[in-house]
């Protein structure tokens, strides 16, 4: 399994679609902050074109195709491009498919898809705290633009049909969106340094596998290095411009994601996880979990657990 393929399945991404809206002319809706910060809200938009205004003044000009995450479910506005103040009431239906809100009865000017991912929590943080809040992907200029288009006429389709099961195949569908979007971030030149980043790089891509696929071992920057056909130093200088982070606190966060993962979706014990992510002992698996979640490998099963 690849890098990015292993941190979206340890995150657990549950897509979640709750509306659709189409909008003629002027129009303006706001989106209040999620309350749970596990929920991050999400717009695709089908056709035409709008803005989105976040809390902090930017404003992001949506084109067809074009995607945007809200990690944490900042609350953010939609609006036409234009100046004049809406007019129509908004109206809210249903197309037998998803919750429709309307503000007219013509030809809709935008169609867009709103929705959620839901979020493991603890596992999850290595992925999402490092996008950009907001994620804005164009997808139509991204590199996998064929796969990009089709799924996104495939879900089009979906969505103006209503066919049975269609639902479900555009839930399924939006993770898949997820997936491309995360990738087509981390191709971008000028996107920041982080996992995305690091992850896009192809000289590093064979030591971050390494990692993933055997978290408990000693790894050392030698040995990473060797992996990526690079001394110990331009390896360990070549991952921190990446990455944003040392070797070794990356290597840190991703033992303690498989951690809380394992914690919350297993019966295992916290001395047994411990020694696979590379603890020899339960005592300095503690520490160090507590130290990077804020609570004792137990305490956090039961936690999680409950409010699951």
């Amino acid at each position: 399994m690849d890098a990015l393929s292993r941190l979206i399945q340890l995150a657990r991404p549950e897509s979640r679609l709750d509306l659709r809206c189409l909008f003629e002319g002027a129009f303006s809706v706001d989106h209040a902050q999620q309350q749970d910060d596990l929920e991050a809200s999400f717009h695709l938009l089908l056709e035409g074109e709008c803005v989105i205004e976040t809390a902090d003044g930017r404003r992001l000009t949506l084109r067809a195709g074009d995607f945007v995450l809200f990690p944490s479910g900042a609350a953010h506005r939609i609006r036409d491009r234009g100046t004049a103040s809406p007019r129509s009431p908004l109206t809210q239906s249903h197309d037998g498919m998803l919750p429709l809100r309307r503000n007219g009865s013509g030809r809709p000017d935008v169609d867009l898809l709103c929705g959620r991912f839901v979020y493991a929590p603890g596992a999850a943080a290595l992925l999402t705290q490092a996008l950009p809040d907001p994620l804005h992907v164009s997808l139509a200029g991204a590199q996998s633009i064929t796969v990009l288009h089709t799924l996104i006429a495939l879900m089009r389709t979906e969505v103006d049909q209503r066919l049975p099961g269609a639902l479900a195949i555009v839930t399924a569908l939006s993770q898949a969106l997820f997936a491309l979007a995360l990738r087509a971030h981390g191709e971008q030149a000028t996107t920041a340094p982080g996992v995305l980043t690091l992850l896009a790089d192809a000289r590093l891509g064979p030591s971050v596998h390494a990692m993933l696929a055997e978290p408990g071992r000693a790894w050392t920057i030698a040995e990473l290095g060797a992996l990526a056909a690079m001394s110990r130093a331009t390896y360990a200088r070549h991952f921190g411009d990446k990455a944003g982070m040392t070797v070794a606190s990356f290597l840190t966060e991703l033992r303690m994601t498989i951690a809380s993962d394992l914690l919350i979706h297993t019966e295992r014990s916290a001395a047994d996880i411990g020694m696979e992510i590379g603890y020899q002992s339960e005592a300095a698996f503690g520490k160090a979990f507590r130290q990077n979640q804020g609570l004792s490998p137990g305490r956090y099963r039961r936690q999680h657990r409950a409010a699951a």
